[in-house]
């Protein structure tokens, strides 16, 4: 049971180092965001896929594995063993209990700064959108003359717009 132990919390620091790498990456986005820089985003969105896909998913893979493994010998349910009942049930031993605690917070912690950053960059996004939004529709309000001054017999105004030409026309 030691060594599956010991598996569990080599994994973790390895999926540990991966989400912090992940944070890092994230953190650039910021940067790439407020600058606008659109061909920067592309490519550090592809750095995060490659990340996840060749580094956090197999070793999600293998902490799903070791925690299965665990259950099986402590004649538990996977899905009941967390991480904090492990640490708990750890009680009699102390050393690997702290080592697990260890872990759990720093990846605790590596998780919330990402969350954190993530939320950030989402609201810029959003902003951003909203400002290319902003844009075109003032873009294509200038398109649009004002109403001529049209009045039939009982004064209504029937005015219609005047033509303005498009700026992108072929015939200009």
């Amino acid at each position: 049971m030691a060594s599956l132990i010991d598996e569990l919390i080599q994994t973790l620091e390895k999926e540990n180092a991966a989400y912090q790498e992940l944070h890092v990456l994230s953190t650039q986005k910021t940067d790439i965001i407020v600058k606008g820089d659109i061909q920067a985003l592309t490519d550090i969105v592809e750095r995060e896929q490659i990340l996840m896909t060749n580094r956090v998913q197999p070793l999600e893979k293998k902490r799903r594995e070791c925690t299965n493994d665990i259950a099986t010998v402590i004649n538990r349910k996977p899905e009941d063993l967390t991480l904090s009942k492990l640490i708990e049930l750890m009680g009699g031993q102390p050393e690997t209990q702290k080592r697990l605690s260890e872990v759990r917070d720093r990846l605790q912690k590596t998780m919330k700064q990402m969350a954190k950053v993530n939320d950030m960059n989402k609201v810029l996004l959003k902003e951003s959108l909203e400002l290319v939004e902003f844009d075109i529709n003032l873009f294509n309000s200038m398109r649009q003359a004002p109403l001529t001054a049209n009045y039939d017999k009982n004064a209504y105004n029937v005015g219609e717009h005047m033509r303005v030409p498009r700026a992108f026309d072929k015939s200009q």
